[in-house]
């Protein structure tokens, strides 16, 4: 009877959790709000009188970002690049006029726009694929590289040292605290291993195999290469995401998942992304490498010319851009 009970339990949390996900969430001025779940969630605010910064793009807005962005640089390079670029990434200069919500950059009198020219042919999933990880496995960064070149909008369920954050409930769904773990809503297809993730990701939100050369991904696959490079890549930055931040609130878990525009090679976006994973709060991340047609959405979303990050908090109906003032912000509202 006590087994009978501990399953049902597990059940149920394990459905709160899906219809988190569902598309129940309606759009509002300020971000996300689902009224009708609205309940179930852990309640946090912003900071009094907080108001968003001012969109600076590509600019060093404190003396203190650039040992940041000096170790982020740095780890791309020893990635060499790694999910910088679409699959299919295509670069095109013309003569043609800026549209209005396209992301482009005038060089002079040229009008610079890059596009994919495979993504177009692939499926997108209709819910984002859940991903249990965590910033600092080198494996965990090897999917999420996959995600971005493949322009995959993933939700996250952060799990520091594969022990911590969302580890329990990854234990209690599928019986082992091993990461990266994938659950997809769209097809119910749950799996670890991250070489059968990638296969799993590539055969079913990929272009078709005969579009694109399959050695564009052999960054991220298992090699010579893979685990050295990313595993100094994250020592350069100092292990940041493998341990749940000691203040970090204790219901951190509860909350809704925040909405995080940017791309993993970014030295800009990945301290947001490690500070993300440090608090334990779910999100997820809409991929914005170069070629991305995400780059026109953000646009289109925001009315600003592309910057990322930019982070979607629906738990406070908080958005903003600047990466310093974003993880000072999430500092502010999820730490006790």
């Amino acid at each position: 009877l006590q087994m009978t009970r501990f399953r049902n339990v597990a059940v149920m949390s394990m459905a709160l959790h899906a219809v988190a996900f569902a598309p129940l969430a309606i759009k509002k001025k300020n971000g996300l709000h689902s009224p009708v779940l609205e309940h179930l969630f852990a309640k946090v605010a912003a900071p009094p009188n907080f108001t968003p910064p001012e969109p600076k793009p590509l600019t060093v807005t404190s003396i203190d970002q650039l040992p940041s962005l000096i170790s982020g640089s740095i780890a791309l390079a020893l990635r060499l690049l790694s999910s910088v670029f679409v699959l299919g990434w295509t670069p095109r200069l013309s003569l043609d006029k800026p549209v209005d919500n396209e992301y482009s950059i005038m060089l002079g009198p040229f009008l610079f726009r890059d596009t994919s020219s495979v993504l177009a042919q692939a499926t997108r999933p209709a819910q984002p694929p859940i991903l249990y990880e965590y910033e600092g496995s080198p494996f965990c960064r090897k999917v999420r590289e996959v995600a971005q070149v493949l322009d995959l909008t993933i939700e996250m369920r952060p799990c520091p040292g594969a022990r911590q954050g969302f580890a329990a409930e990854l234990k209690g769904r599928s019986g082992a605290m091993t990461v990266p773990y994938l659950a997809d809503p769209n097809t119910g297809t749950e799996m670890f291993e991250s070489e059968d993730i990638i296969d799993y990701l590539v055969s079913t939100y990929g272009p078709p195999a005969e579009s694109f050369d399959s050695k564009a991904l052999w960054p991220m696959r298992d090699g010579p290469f893979l685990l050295p490079s990313a595993t100094f890549a994250t020592l350069v930055r100092g292990l940041a995401g493998s341990q749940r931040q000691s203040n970090a609130r204790r219901d951190n878990e509860e909350m809704q998942s925040l909405e995080l525009w940017g791309y993993e090679a970014s030295p800009f976006v990945k301290p947001v992304r490690e500070k993300l994973c440090a608090l334990c709060l779910p999100h997820r991340v809409v991929a914005c490498s170069r070629g991305s047609a995400n780059r026109d959405a953000l646009i289109a979303r925001t009315g600003r010319q592309f910057q990322v990050p930019f982070l979607v908090d629906p738990n406070t109906g908080v958005e903003m851009f600047e990466s310093a003032e974003i993880v000072k912000y999430l500092d502010a509202v999820y730490t006790e």
